[in-house]
C-alpha cells in the first residue's frame, strides 16, 4: 500500500506544467453531487479560462438517453486539497446544448437574484450553518452508535471531547483543514447535540459565493467520508425519536441592517419573510416536517415566529444585535439537505426585493 500512497501523493508538478482540473457538478436528485477530472496544459485562476465540457445526463437522471448531452459551465475554482500543487476544483452548472439552465441548475436563477442592482447594493452577507451526521457504512447507522441500538440519550454529546462523546473528530477536523486550504471561507466546527452529527460553519460569505462555498464544502466531505469508509448523511431527522434533526441555519446580513439603525430594517425584513413563510418552508429542503416539530430546538412548520435569543423560533435575532441596535439575524427553518443557492437567493428577494 505504501507505493499506492506515493503514487497518489505524487506532485506532479515537479515533472510537468500540466495540471488536473475537477470538474464538479449537482446531479439529479438536486442533493448528490457528481465530479469527473481532466487535464489542462497550464495552471488556471479564472472560471472563464477554463473550457466548457459535456456529460451523460442520462446516467445522472437530467436527461432522456435520447438526447443525453449536458453541458457544465465552470462558475468558481478552489485549490484541490487531495492532489494539491496547482491541481483545482472546478464548480459547474449544467445547461443544454442550446444553452438553457436544466431544472437541477439552481445556481442560474440564484445568480439573476444576485446580479440585481438593488441586491448587490446592499451587499447581502451569509453565514450557513451545515449540519450532517455521520454513519457507519453498510449498516447506515450513526458512527459510534451500538448497531442496532442506541447511545445514553442527549445531553453530553454537543461541543464534546472523549472517545464515549465524540465520534469521527479525524474526519472532521480533516474536512476543516482541507476546506481551508481550498480557499473555502470555512468559520468553524463544533460537535452536535446528537452523537455522531457535527456542524461547519462557512462564511461571512457574499451573494452566490456562500452556495458555491458550501457545494464544494460538501463535496470535500463526501470525497474525505469515501476515503474513511464511512457516509456522510445530510437527512433533516437521520434518527426517530428524542433525537435532534439536522439543519442549515442561515445567518444573514444586508449593508443597511450593519450600519446604524439596521435594527429596524432587521424587523421589516423578518416581517416581510413571515409573509412568505410557506413559500420559504416549501423551499428549504425535503423532509423538514420531521425537523420542524416545535420540539428539539425548532419551531413547528406550520408556525412563525420569532425572538431574541429564542432557539425555537423560526427567525433568532441575538443579544449583540439587539443591545447594538444593528447587525443580523439568523433563519433557523432551512434543513441540512437544502439547496443553498435556492435558500440565500429566496432570503434576498423576500427580504430586498418585495415591497412591503
Amino acid at each position: 500500500m505504501s507505493l499506492l500512497t506515493d503514487l497518489i501523493n505524487l506532485n506532479i508538478s515537479e515533472t510537468t506544467d500540466k495540471v488536473i482540473a475537477e470538474y464538479i457538478w449537482i446531479g439529479g436528485s438536486g442533493l448528490d453531487l457528481r465530479s469527473k477530472a481532466r487535464t489542462l496544459p497550464g495552471p488556471v485562476s479564472d472560471p472563464s479560462e477554463l473550457p466548457k465540457w459535456n456529460y451523460d445526463g442520462s446516467s445522472t437522471g437530467q436527461a432522456p438517453g435520447e438526447d443525453s448531452e449536458v453541458i457544465i459551465y465552470p462558475q468558481a475554482i478552489f485549490k484541490d486539497p487531495f492532489r494539491r500543487g496547482n491541481n483545482i476544483l472546478v464548480l459547474c452548472d449544467a445547461y443544454t446544448p442550446s444553452g438553457e439552465p436544466i431544472p437541477t441548475n439552481k445556481r442560474h436563477a440564484a445568480a439573476k437574484i444576485f446580479s440585481n442592482p438593488d441586491v448587490v447594493a446592499e451587499e447581502p452577507w451569509y453565514g450557513i450553518e451545515q449540519e450532517y451526521t455521520l454513519l457507519q457504512n453498510h449498516v447506515q447507522w450513526p458512527l459510534g452508535w451500538p448497531v442496532g441500538g442506541f447511545p445514553a440519550p442527549q445531553g453530553p454529546y454537543y461541543c464534546a471531547i472523549g472517545a464515549d462523546k465524540a465520534y469521527g473528530r479525524d474526519i472532521v477536523d480533516a474536512h476543516y483543514k482541507a476546506c481551508l486550504y481550498a480557499g473555502i471561507n470555512v468559520s468553524g466546527i463544533n460537535g452536535e447535540v446528537m452523537p455522531g452529527q457535527w456542524e461547519f460553519q462557512v462564511g461571512p460569505s457574499i451573494g452566490i459565493s456562500a452556495g458555491d462555498e458550501i457545494w464544494v464544502a460538501r463535496y470535500i466531505l463526501e470525497r474525505i467520508t469515501e476515503i474513511a469508509g464511512t457516509v456522510v448523511s445530510f437527512d433533516p431527522k437521520p434518527i426517530k425519536g428524542d433525537w435532534n434533526g439536522a439543519g442549515a441555519h442561515t445567518n444573514y446580513s444586508t449593508k443597511s441592517m450593519r450600519n446604524d439603525g439596521g435594527y429596524e430594517i432587521i424587523k421589516q425584513a423578518i416581517d416581510k419573510l413571515g409573509k412568505r413563510h410557506k413559500e420559504h418552508i416549501a423551499a428549504y429542503g425535503e423532509g423538514n416536517e420531521r425537523r420542524l416539530t416545535g420540539k428539539h430546538e425548532t419551531a413547528d412548520i406550520n408556525t412563525f415566529k420569532w425572538g431574541v435569543a429564542n432557539r425555537g423560533a423560526s427567525i433568532r435575532v441575538g443579544r449583540d444585535t439587539e443591545k447594538e441596535g444593528k447587525g443580523y439575524f439568523e433563519d433557523r427553518r432551512p434543513a441540512s439537505n437544502m439547496d443553498p443557492y435556492i435558500v440565500t437567493s429566496m432570503i434576498a428577494e423576500t427580504t430586498i426585493l418585495l415591497k412591503p
